[in-house]
């Protein structure tokens, strides 16, 4: 059984960490507003850390250039880091089958 995914819109968010801000019980809050409270800090800390680009919608995040470019320099790494693993093992395998035909 599976459950459905509730949707927030961002005047939600916001009016939450707003409410938020002004309280000291956040889990009372959560159940009144009807959300998990690790929601609500998860919310928080977006708000804290993005402040105009948060919440943008359909769980996209707005990134900076530098956090794009971060992105960016990460894939081509894990990517690299691949094609060298696959070189090594190949190398590997190459290696061991010139060694057994050498002795004849």
């Amino acid at each position: 059984m599976s459950r459905e995914r509730k949707a927030y819109s961002k005047e939600f968010k916001l009016m939450s960490v707003e409410l938020s801000n002004t309280r000291t019980d956040l889990t009372a809050l959560a159940k009144e507003l009807d959300i998990n409270v690790t929601l609500l800090y998860r919310w928080r800390k977006e708000f804290v850390n993005k402040q105009g680009s948060s919440f943008p919608g359909n769980g996209k995040v707005i990134l900076t250039a530098a956090e794009q470019e971060l992105a960016i320099l990460k894939k081509k790494l894990r990517e690299t880091q691949m094609e060298r693993d696959i070189l090594k093992k190949a190398i590997s395998i190459f290696s061991k089958g010139d060694n057994k035909y050498s002795g004849s």
